[in-house]
């Protein structure tokens, strides 16, 4: 008898040590208030706004562009990208993203090998040094539709958006320059194939950031928007 309650003993004091040792009430409302206090200061990301590209164009402010005073020093870029550790910076952290085959990388973030798809012309790219990260809506243009009013911060913001996809893209070199600062009333992708994805991201781009159109511009994108390009989807969050 006296070993059985030994045993029973023993296995209470074993129950009882496994149990987790509880906060006092006190400390418990205290830990849920942080946490609610946590929450509040963390803001939710914008929620995405999706619409077809002709509700998209519709919502464009046309006004007359500017181009006085502009400098592309005025957008500061490229910077240590969205992993300040990688010791790669904004460009060549979206070459990686935009890799179909990675590339190796080295020393200082040089990058060797690898495969892209430049989708402008359709040209497959094994050579990084063959592509640039091309802005959708080149920094003149910003300037042009309303970012000259922003503050130099926004501006870097502007510049090295890898807050959406539709952004930045890497592009072959030739093309970008053909396209240099460009709207689709002066410059379309040569393959034909791909001008509605074009299209639909640059006014993507465009609503993010809250720029302008001026009156040509809104005309073609109102051709493609009517016509050829009706079934486009435009999806966007505004940048904070």
């Amino acid at each position: 008898m006296i070993k059985n309650l030994m045993r029973g003993l023993g296995a209470l004091s074993l129950s009882l040590a496994l149990v987790p040792l509880l906060p006092p009430p006190a400390a418990q409302a205290a830990q849920a208030a942080q946490a609610a206090q946590a929450a509040q200061a963390a803001p939710a990301a914008p929620a995405a706004e999706v619409t077809t590209l002709a509700d998209a164009v519709g919502l464009l402010k046309v006004t007359e562009e500017d181009r006085a005073g502009y400098t592309r020093a005025s957008f500061r870029h490229w910077t240590a990208g969205e992993d300040a550790t990688d010791g790669c910076d904004t460009a060549a952290e979206v070459l990686l993203a935009e890799a179909v085959v990675a590339p190796a990388v080295g020393t200082g973030c040089k990058l060797t090998g690898g495969r892209w798809t430049s989708y402008f012309d359709g040209q497959e790219v094994t050579d990084a040094g063959s592509l640039d990260v091309a802005h959708t809506v080149a920094l003149g243009e910003a300037w042009d539709s309303g970012a000259s009013a922003w503050t130099a911060g926004r501006r870097e913001a502007y510049a090295n958006d890898q807050g959406a996809d539709v952004s930045l893209v890497a592009v072959t070199s030739r093309t970008n320059r053909r396209k240099s600062d460009h709207d689709p009333a002066d410059w379309m992708p040569p393959s034909p194939e791909v001008q509605c994805r074009y299209t639909g991201e640059w006014v993507s781009t465009k609503l993010r950031w809250q720029l302008t159109a001026d009156d040509r511009e809104l005309e073609a994108l109102k051709v493609y928007a009517e016509g050829p390009c009706e079934d486009t989807i435009v999806r966007y969050a505004p940048a904070s």
